[in-house]
């Protein structure tokens, strides 16, 4: 196994690779991949395990009876994927994990992330971060979700990005389309009103 993006991690941080390396081989994994649009984790699949991004990008959305869906966040490589649910009262994933390219997922059990977290407290330091960092996005993502329109959300979004980073230039989280699934709204389009002004700035 590449131990690069783990070493990288939030949930491993300031582990020493050796470390690291005995940690994981003391414990049972398993690792899966997954094609662009596959399904993860289903709506109220029972929660028994949690997945760390080895690879791809990966949605969390919400289905709902009317047909409508909301994107809740966009986990990539080195986050984790379900860890809430698992330890939840319910442990039912309450969200579709769905690929949105191919994706490369190490896989622990309920038991093993116990195991792990009683073995280094170093991991359950991070893990417990990771649970309130996720806790505190999901509060943000439902602030941007109370706003309307387009421009509302990306005021929002871009204010928060700014604060956290400290940065006035912000990166757009990969392509105009995953930054529409991001805000949960409609990818943009461009309506063309003056053909010839178009043809102009070509032969400047």
């Amino acid at each position: 196994m590449d131990y690069t993006i783990l070493e990288k991690s939030a949930l491993f941080s300031g582990i020493p690779t050796k470390e690291l390396c005995n940690d994981l081989n003391s414990v049972p994994h398993h690792i899966q991949r997954y094609d662009k649009g596959e399904t993860i984790f289903h709506l109220m699949e029972g929660a028994n395990r949690i997945g760390f991004i080895l690879e791809g990008n990966v949605q969390v959305q919400k289905l709902f009876p009317n047909g409508s869906q909301i994107n809740v966040s966009v986990r990539k490589a080195g986050e984790l994927i379900g860890p809430a649910a698992v330890f939840s009262g319910s442990q039912k994933y309450p969200c579709d994990v769905v690929a949105l390219e191919p994706a490369t997922i190490l896989f622990f059990q309920r038991e093993v992330i116990l195991l792990l977290l009683q073995k280094d407290l170093r991991i359950m330091k991070n893990f417990m971060t990771e649970l309130a960092t996720a806790s505190y996005m999901l509060q943000q993502r439902l602030e941007l979700m109370s706003y309307s329109g387009i421009a509302q959300k990306a005021a929002f979004y871009l204010l928060i990005q700014a604060r956290q980073s400290g940065k006035n230039v912000i990166e757009i989280p990969g392509s105009v389309s995953n930054w529409a699934m991001v805000m949960n709204v409609s990818p943009p389009v461009i309506e063309i009103h003056d053909f010839d002004a178009l043809q102009n700035v070509l032969s400047k």
